[in-house]
């Protein structure tokens, strides 16, 4: 455990007292699921991991049990907030007076990634000044707006883009929110803090600590990169064609199967899908429906393809094995990697292929049939 997080004693706030709206769930965004956790359990999580002691969670008026079931396990305090913002705040610090810590950390429960490292940037800064709060430079222009229409241009140097947790030395903070005369609520914790007198030092934050607002904020929640495996196997047989990647084999055997049979391209399939934990490709193309029947697995691709789009994902590397002993896939390795680059609409190096045998061993060493498996990596948009 970090000495700087425990000496002086730091307490921890989170507030978790809104209503969420905008952002489109049907809980309040705080308890709202994200990343497999409701949104308030991620921070609260790191705050306790760091030895912040105690956390004290101001929530909405009646939402006690959500609220327990969102925190189980983590040793918190829950304080019914107020109607705004700072009065929450200005609660749930009261309930720290009885036995006050040195410091405070301030945290909008709706930043659910803090990363520690911006922790200790504001307790370490807190050494020197009584406030201290992460912010991150402004990079795109600015400009004033005027009924909907540009007005002067603001010089974006001089500004910063506020972020949360906010550190205060405790009695101070506590005293500027019992004085706070000023708008019906507080932007945040530094704006009470410095209409106080309190000087407030900047700290580098970090672009982790982004603030769930919107719906879309929550359709962005997945992590930016996805991985799935596929594995399929198709028996040989006399007469039948051979496709592989989907190029067309000259062979004394073809597989067998209710569509083209392509190996290769279904286990590529089943890598896809598994990255977006979208089924398998029995699930989209049954093989007891007719209208597969002979269908070429490009098709199956292309769906599969789709559907990561859909979810946000494109493709980011696919790379494929095919295992046999015959036919000889290196000849036709650059034509493979073409067509299957074609399909998902991507540069060809970003597909794999390669081959493999089994030294003679099992059905593909007895040429009875073809395995394949593939891993695609998906990123998102």
């Amino acid at each position: 455990m970090n000495d700087i997080l425990t000496v002086p004693r730091t307490a921890a706030i989170v507030v978790a007292a809104g209503q969420g709206l905008r952002a489109g769930q049907p809980v309040p965004k705080q308890f709202a699921m994200w990343r497999g956790k409701p949104v308030v359990r991620h921070s609260v999580g790191a705050l306790a991991a760091s030895g912040v002691a105690p956390i004290v969670v101001a929530i909405p008026e009646g939402a006690e049990e959500i609220a327990t079931a969102a925190l189980a396990g983590l040793p918190v305090r829950l304080v019914t907030g107020g109607n705004t913002r700072q009065e929450s705040v200005r609660l749930a610090l009261e309930t720290l007076a009885d036995s006050p810590p040195a410091r405070v950390l301030i945290h909008d429960a709706a930043r659910p990634q803090l990363p520690q490292a911006v922790i200790s940037r504001l307790l370490a800064a807190l050494d020197t000044y009584p406030g201290a709060i992460p912010v991150l430079p402004v990079v795109d222009s600015l400009a004033h707006d005027e009924d909907g229409l540009m007005d002067a241009p603001a010089r974006r140097e001089a500004l910063r883009r506020v972020q949360t947790p906010q550190a205060f030395h405790y009695p101070a903070i506590l005293s500027a929110h019992r004085q706070w005369d000023g708008p019906s609520d507080a932007g945040d914790d530094a704006q009470v803090a410095q209409t106080s007198g309190l000087e407030v030092i900047f700290v580098e934050g970090d672009e982790a600590l982004h603030k769930l607002t919107y719906a879309s904020d929550f359709a962005t929640a997945a992590l930016p990169l996805r991985v799935g495996t596929g594995y399929d196997v198709h028996r040989l047989e006399a007469g039948e064609e051979l496709w592989l990647c989907g190029v067309k084999i000259e062979h004394s055997h073809g597989l067998s199967g209710h569509s083209d049979a392509d190996v290769a391209i279904h286990a590529l399939v089943d890598a896809v899908l598994g990255a977006v934990a979208a089924g398998d490709i029995g699930q989209h193309f049954p093989p007891g429906d007719p209208q597969w029947r002979g269908a070429s697995s490009d098709r199956f691709l292309a769906h599969a393809v789709a559907l990561a789009a859909d979810a946000g994902y494109a493709i980011g590397q696919v790379d494929v094995t095919i295992i046999c002993e015959a036919p000889r896939i290196g000849p036709h390795r650059e034509a493979m990697r073409a067509r299957l680059a074609e399909i998902m609409g991507v540069d060809m190096g970003m597909v794999s292929v390669k081959a493999t045998t089994t030294e003679k061993l099992g059905f593909t060493g007895r040429r009875e049939g073809i395995a394949a498996q593939a891993v695609a990596t998906l990123v998102r948009f």
